[in-house]
């Protein structure tokens, strides 16, 4: 039989995942001294044991891969607060990766407006 979601169990969970860790970010774990933190992206292993969880920061007050190691550090602590609200049987190790695709776009995007002023 098939299923009338829409999508996988696992990008369910990613989502979710996603949108609690922002809200534990605002509420419950300070982290204004390294910068607007936001989460992009999150993708979790199939067997939900382990998730990946990609940031970037606006105003940043550190270098990324200070921020990086510091949000790795605090991981315990954002999975600890993530138990309270995800009810799934095993709460997700969480690893914080630095997302750099707005870099990449910023980079294409130089090039493009180059491309066009020569044309």
């Amino acid at each position: 039989m098939k299923t009338l979601r829409p999508y996988k169990r696992t990008d369910r969970v990613a989502n979710e995942i996603k949108e609690i860790l922002g809200n534990i970010q605002t509420h419950q774990v300070d982290l204004s001294n390294l910068g607007f933190i936001t989460f992009s992206k999150v993708t979790v292993s199939p067997d939900l044991k382990n998730a990946k969880v990609f940031f970037t920061v606006l105003n940043e007050k550190q270098p990324s891969n200070i921020i990086e190691i510091e949000l790795n550090r605090k991981s315990k602590i954002f999975r600890k607060h993530l138990a309270s609200f995800l009810e799934i049987k095993y709460i997700p190790k969480l690893k914080f990766l630095h997302d750099d695709t707005m870099l990449h776009e910023q980079r294409i995007n130089k090039l493009l407006s180059k491309i066009s002023i020569k044309d």
